[in-house]
């Protein structure tokens, strides 16, 4: 296959996407290119006018700090950031949540040299909005301590709500129960590590919050239809630099 003379394809692609923002940033934190949707949200008057710019100079300060830290770990750790609640700008300019994911972008050694954001809209119907600061921090709190014993109750008293109510916020923003959602955030965390190198699944299944390697095994096969072993395997043979993959250690 020849080089693709247009490699910001994907860009366009989002473009026809109103409720979806797509990014890519440098490891300085400055946008390469962005989605139509993002320019309009920033009263841009082209897409062009974002190029060399960082999240300080097109959002509000406090959505800007955020996504900044965020930025950080990725560019620090080399590992994505999967479904994060934010607040951001939508098509009005009014404030509203979106789910985001980052990934980093690496170099032929393995260097990260940026990032893509893909952030969805969430819509939420009727007057009373399904997530505010105590939910979204409760979230956050849950990909930060995943590894740890979590018990809904406690999650939904964190987000200031009953253990029905945010069960039921849950399945409306992720589609997905609180139990599930955080099996799914430590089942990422395993795949990622699996994806670095050499570590022992033993190690990895305590260190994601499972009790030992069957109950890995056992969860990780339900999800992607794979042992914990094979997955590994299947990323060792995918096509592309080996250094890259080993990059994302850091």
């Amino acid at each position: 296959m020849g080089r693709v003379a247009n490699p910001l394809f994907a860009e366009e692609l989002f473009d026809r996407v109103p409720d979806i923002v797509f990014s890519v940033k440098d490891i300085q934190g400055r946008y390469v290119c962005i989605s139509e949707a993002c320019a309009e949200r920033c009263g841009l008057e082209s897409k062009a006018a974002a190029v060399g710019r960082t999240a300080h100079e097109l959002f509000p300060r406090h959505m800007a700090d955020r996504y900044v830290r965020q930025d950080e770990r990725v560019f620090r750790t080399g590992r994505p950031i999967v479904d994060n609640l934010d607040l951001t700008l939508f098509n009005n300019r009014e404030p509203g949540w979106c789910l985001t994911s980052k990934v980093p972008l690496f170099d032929a050694s393995g260097e990260v040299l940026g990032l893509a954001c893909l952030s969805k809209d969430i819509h939420e119907p009727g007057r009373a909005g399904l997530v505010d600061e105590r939910f979204a921090a409760t979230i956050d709190h849950i990909q930060a301590h995943y590894a740890e014993r979590l018990r809904i109750d406690s999650l939904a008293r964190r987000a200031g709500m009953s253990a029905a109510q945010f069960e039921r916020r849950m399945r409306r923003i992720f589609q997905l129960s609180a139990g599930q959602f955080i099996m799914k955030t430590r089942i990422d965390a395993a795949a990622e590590r699996l994806s670095e190198g050499a570590q022992a699944i033993a190690t990895i299944a305590l260190a994601v919050g499972f009790c030992d390697q069957s109950a890995l095994s056992r969860q990780f096969k339900q999800v992607t239809g794979l042992s914990p072993r094979q997955y590994r395997q299947l990323v060792e043979s995918l096509p592309g630099p080996a250094s890259a993959r080993r990059g994302r250690k850091r």
